[in-house]
């Protein structure tokens, strides 16, 4: 009696768990490599939330911004000395891994970008391809 009590649970658990939540949460991995995002496309479906798992395997700091061209723009200006509060934005100090989460609301596309100084000119940025 017990085991079917703990089945009934576990299948009411599971019933109330939302279909898209659970086949949208992922989790991506990007290495950051000579100054280099990879991957540096990332295609990802509009709704979907990932959590982004970025090490960073460079003797030097970096960042990960994502946003659309505005963002990356407010952000080469440098105002920031350090990232981890908002949601796609995270400092990655030299040979350490960091996570950061974001929502894609809507289609479209999006850049990630690393702004110290150069980084982003030098090609540091990738590419989100949100599909509808």
């Amino acid at each position: 009696m017990e085991l079917r009590l703990a089945l009934a649970l576990v299948l009411l658990g599971l019933s109330a768990c939302s279909e898209s939540a659970i086949a949208t949460a992922s989790r991506r991995q990007i290495v950051i490599e000579h100054s280099r995002f990879d991957p540096a496309e990332i295609n990802v479906r509009e709704g979907d939330t990932i959590t982004f798992v970025i090490r960073n395997t460079d003797p030097i700091d970096h960042e990960l911004i994502i946003g659309n061209t505005e963002v990356q723009r407010a952000h080469e200006a440098g105002t920031e000395e350090h990232h981890g509060t908002k949601p796609g934005e995270v400092t990655i100090p030299a040979g350490t891994t960091r996570e950061t989460t974001y929502t894609f609301a809507s289609a479209g596309r999006l850049i990630y970008g690393c702004h110290l100084p150069r980084h982003y000119d030098y090609g540091m940025r990738g590419v989100i391809s949100v599909r509808p």
